[in-house]
């Protein structure tokens, strides 16, 4: 068969198939485009159509991969691992505003997954002293592999939350993007290719989030800052959180699509 028919025969949209048969046949995307008449040897239809059908079924295109563009750069993405998400990029950038302020900050991403907040943390401010901690080995590899590969220093912590970190260890900045999906949340059934353990708390969504607000100025610089993210209507609960634990300067702020996604406070 030609690249055009297997493609049109897929199902996908144009972009996602060209993703898939792109690799297999070693040539860029736009060649498909170009060429849609070269002929696709028999063994690599054959693969291209057992992708299709996998990710027909719900499978990220992400895990077909193996990769997944985060903040500008190619993050290696197992199932071991959430995909990242554009909106988490926003919990970037409000890090590196911080950062930024600080001459040699040290900054710690908990429950750090592929590693694609810490290794941004790392790469977009040379001068901070990045850690990363997550209860997952596999994850901890990935996020080790996606740091040497893209040239970051980190220091990695296996166990839960500030648990992992070495006692006494404090920070200019924590961040976090820890499971905050409700049981029973219906979103949850298109999920289930990803990591159960890191989507949700098995409870009520914030699980999670109160031990990390509450263990937090703990672990903080005076006038360090926590910054976390949330479900979109939680903003109001976590606010909450933090005026409990007693942080200042408190603000929620929205991702690209408007909806409250971060909130960061201040240890006075």
């Amino acid at each position: 068969m030609t690249a055009g028919e297997l493609l049109a025969d897929s199902g996908l949209p144009p972009l996602e198939a060209r993703a898939l048969l792109a690799p297999l046949l070693g040539v860029p995307r736009e060649s498909l485009i170009a060429r849609p008449a070269q002929t696709v040897p028999r063994a690599t239809g054959a693969a291209f159509v057992a992708l299709v059908a996998r990710r027909r079924a719900g499978e990220p295109l992400a895990y077909l991969l193996g990769h997944r563009e985060f903040h500008g750069r190619p993050f290696r993405v197992t199932p071991d691992v959430l995909v990242p998400r554009p909106e988490t990029e926003l919990l970037v950038e409000c890090a590196l505003a911080v950062l930024r302020t600080h001459a040699a900050p040290r900054v710690v991403d908990l429950g750090t997954g592929s590693g694609c907040i810490a290794v941004s943390l790392a790469l977009e401010c040379p001068a901070a002293q990045v850690h990363a901690s997550d209860r997952s080995v596999a994850a901890l590899q990935i996020a080790a592999d996606n740091a040497a590969a893209l040239g970051a220093t980190l220091s990695f912590y296996r166990g839960d939350w500030f648990d992992a970190l070495p006692a006494g260890a404090r920070f200019e900045v924590v961040v976090s993007n820890p499971p905050y999906v409700a049981a029973g949340d219906p979103h949850l059934a298109s999920l289930t290719h990803e990591p159960a353990i890191a989507l949700s708390d098995g409870a009520d969504g914030l699980a999670c989030l109160r031990r990390i607000v509450a263990q937090a100025p703990a672990r903080l610089e005076s006038g360090g800052a926590l910054l976390v993210e949330h479900g979109f209507d939680q903003g109001p609960a976590v606010r909450r959180l933090f005026e409990a634990a007693g942080f200042d300067a408190i603000a929620t702020a929205a991702d690209l699509q408007g909806h409250p996604r971060l909130t960061q406070g201040r240890r006075p």
